[in-house]
């Protein structure tokens, strides 16, 4: 998995979280598979649907914070994750 001082976009612009859809039990197989970047700022109250169940991994940038919830449109239960 990339360090979260190391979440950059192609272009090099910041990156707040990456979520992936591949897990393991080995930490270098960890953070495979599809990715989802989560830019500064964002808020999205639905995740896109193909990606409803589905992340595994993810790593989050520093000052930074994810806040996730267990319904659409923020419902249900919250967790929030940082570096």
């Amino acid at each position: 998995c990339p360090s979260p001082a190391d979440l950059r976009s192609i272009n090099g612009t910041r990156v707040c979280a990456q979520l992936y859809t591949d897990d393991s039990p080995y930490y270098d197989q960890c953070c495979a598979g599809d990715v989802l970047v989560v830019l500064p700022d964002s808020d999205v109250p639905y995740v896109p649907y193909t990606w409803a169940g589905r992340v595994s991994s993810l790593v989050v940038g520093t000052k930074c914070e994810l806040t996730v919830w267990s319904r659409a449109a923020k419902k249900g239960s919250k967790k929030s994750f940082n570096a």
